[in-house]
């Protein structure tokens, strides 16, 4: 009898799964709540893979012998909890992948830099010429790529979302960039859970293995005893302390394991102290590769950077547009801020997340000359940024007048930013949507 298997979310991880699913034999069924994008229905198709859009039949799902469920969908869903109370194993996509390859799993995760540190690693591996997919929550999904293609390494960015369904899955280089607040809505507001949920990167580690980490993140370094760690750590810091293998001394970054490295810190691509952590996290995973120091070198001083994230969008009559749209946190924010320059008009809001923003209120005085709150509901940013006395604009219509109210606000030299500590979906499909029409409506200014 083949085995069933239902996958739950038919997006770039559903449809990778359903297609890795089908290659292997087993009689696969996919169920959207939402409507399928057509690219994924012509990929379903031509696998000839079964689905559904727009609901959950449950005779079709509940009969499953293992559920692949999509990191979107929360465990309180009904059918989630129907197939909990079945006993009905389910698995994240990543998890069903990693069945299927024996590849070298390079895995980054944290609150804040995983997509930057995830882009630059993924940069490096490429330029040194090794066999190398980029998957998780950027990239073509995983299972398709071991479905479809066959690398060595595979370097992902993994979710606290995702990592919650992995089970088997092992990390041969874990990267775990920070912890801060964020998704609190989804743990119970239980910070523990969150912090619990991150620190399963390290799970089945061997210490053959390496796990990543900065050793400056007070989460962390409290929590590190507690999980009874096999691999061998790669503590990172700003500056060199407490048995940090990579730090910066006299503008030098150097690493010290597991092959001496260094490099002058002003041919690094990347600028602004947090870029330094995504660029030392890198750098230790492609030492620990074995990735010449002269490859290495190369890379971190000509990767591009990422869209979305601090992207320079173009200077409109001395007013510089800065679209950090990937922010969806306080903490993505605070580090945005931090980096200004200038005086800065920053473009603030969206679905919140359960959002504190005591953490960014010293930078928004210092730095801020307005702000201009762009989202459905902007009740908790009127309540908590008012009261600082800096002119505010409310928009709760879209991109085009956030971005003329702005414009309107700053003055010649200033910096108009938008980095939202929400998420998108309350005005915009996404935050690529969402800094997609910003950067469009900024040019037509």
């Amino acid at each position: 009898m083949e085995k069933k298997i239902v996958i739950l979310g038919a997006g770039e991880s559903g449809a990778g799964a359903a297609i890795l699913a089908k290659t292997k034999g087993y009689n696969t069924f996919v169920s959207d709540m939402s409507m399928i994008q057509d690219k994924y229905k012509q990929q379903l198709d031509k696998y000839d893979v079964a689905w559904e859009e727009g609901k959950h039949t449950e005779a079709l799902i509940l009969d499953a012998d293992e559920v692949v469920k999509s990191p979107g969908i929360p465990n309180e869903a009904p059918i989630i909890q129907k197939l909990i109370a079945k006993g009905t194993p389910i698995i994240s996509e990543i998890e069903f992948a990693g069945r299927y390859t024996n590849a070298k799993m390079i895995c980054i995760t944290g609150s804040n830099g995983k997509t930057t540190t995830t882009s630059l690693i993924y940069h490096i591996f490429e330029s040194a010429g090794l066999n190398v997919g980029l998957a998780g929550n950027i990239g073509k999904s995983l299972a398709l790529q071991v479905a479809l293609e066959d690398h060595d390494y595979y370097v992902i960015e993994l979710s606290s979302f995702q990592l919650d369904n992995m089970y088997q899955f092992r990390a041969n280089i874990a990267i775990l960039m920070n912890i801060t607040p964020d998704h609190l809505d989804r743990y119970a507001d239980s910070m523990q859970n969150y912090i619990d949920a991150k620190f399963r990167i390290t799970q089945n580690q061997t210490p053959e293995d390496a796990f990543i980490f900065w050793n400056d993140d007070p989460i962390i370094k409290k929590e590190l005893e507690k999980y009874g760690l096999k691999a061998h750590l790669y503590p990172f810091s700003a500056l060199k302390e407490n048995n940090s293998i990579a730090y910066v001394e006299n503008h030098e970054v150097t690493i010290t394991e597991p092959i001496a490295f260094n490099m002058e810190q002003e041919k690094l691509a990347l600028t602004g102290q947090h870029n330094l952590y995504n660029s030392l996290a890198a750098g230790i995973s492609a030492n620990v590769a074995g990735i010449t120091r002269d490859d290495i070198r190369q890379a971190l001083s000509d990767f591009k950077g990422v869209e979305h994230r601090l992207e320079h969008v173009t200077r409109v009559k001395g007013v510089d547009f800065i679209n950090d749209s990937k922010a969806t946190n306080v903490n993505s924010c605070w580090y945005a801020l931090q980096s200004m320059k200038t005086k800065t008009v920053l473009i603030i809001g969206g679905k919140d997340k359960g959002n504190d923003y005591t953490e960014i209120e010293d930078l928004v005085k210092r730095k801020c000359s307005g702000l201009v709150y762009l989202g459905l509901h902007n009740e908790k940013l009127h309540e908590f940024f008012d009261r600082l006395g800096l002119p505010v604009v409310d928009i709760q219509t879209g991109m085009k007048d956030a971005v003329d109210a702005a414009f309107k606000m700053a003055k010649k030299g200033e910096t108009v930013l938008l980095s939202p500590c929400c998420a998108s979906f309350d005005l915009f499909n996404s935050y690529e949507d969402r800094g997609d029409q910003f950067k469009k409506y900024v040019r037509e200014l």
